[in-house]
């Protein structure tokens, strides 16, 4: 079967075995949010949410409206956790701050882009709580940066969070490890 016949008889084939091209068209198909999906929901609610001063209602209305207008996949349940989610780093926002100072001295939370900064918490609340697998998280961190912020940010949210995922206790282990030391400045 050639691509011509392909696309008139929308069947591919594969191995002698036609294979049907409507797979995300079909009207039987539900499209199911990924953890991406939702994790990059949560990250515009988390931004929002610190530019509205934690107001979540107006969030909710905000993200639910811009779900409705991309005409995203997005069911009620999974829009809950993505708002869950950003909600509950932005509660926590004062512990990822203090962390990202400590590793990072010369970028103050006042001086991190708005965007970075949302990366960064919404990372850290997901490493520290055991939401996501930690090297998950940073790996996901740094694909929002290259998709959300400059072309410096994806090595900075890197560095930023490696430390952190160095500096939490590894399953198993008894003692934490000791508080992160920030680098001595160069003279």
């Amino acid at each position: 079967m050639n691509r011509r016949d392909a696309r008139s008889t929308g069947e591919i084939q594969t191995g002698g075995t036609p294979v049907p091209l409507w797979r995300g068209r079909c009207p039987y198909h539900v499209a199911v949010a990924t953890s991406k999906d939702i994790r990059r929901l949560a990250l515009q609610a988390l931004y929002q949410l610190d530019a509205r001063d934690g107001d979540a209602d107006a969030v909710r209305e905000s993200v639910a409206g811009s779900v409705d207008e991309l005409r995203a996949s997005f069911n009620a349940g999974e829009m809950d956790r993505a708002l869950d989610l950003a909600q509950g780093a932005y509660s926590r926002r004062a512990e990822a701050d203090a962390a990202v100072v400590a590793l990072a001295p010369g970028w103050p939370v006042a001086r991190q882009p708005a965007v970075d900064r949302a990366i960064l918490r919404l990372a850290h609340f997901e490493m520290t709580t055991g939401r996501t697998p930690p090297k998950v998280a940073v790996n996901e961190a740094v694909e929002l940066a290259k998709e959300f912020s400059t072309d410096r940010s994806p090595a900075f949210v890197n560095g930023v969070l490696d430390k952190i995922l160095k500096s939490l206790p590894i399953a198993g282990e008894s003692d934490p490890p000791p508080a992160p030391v920030a680098p001595e400045p160069i003279i």
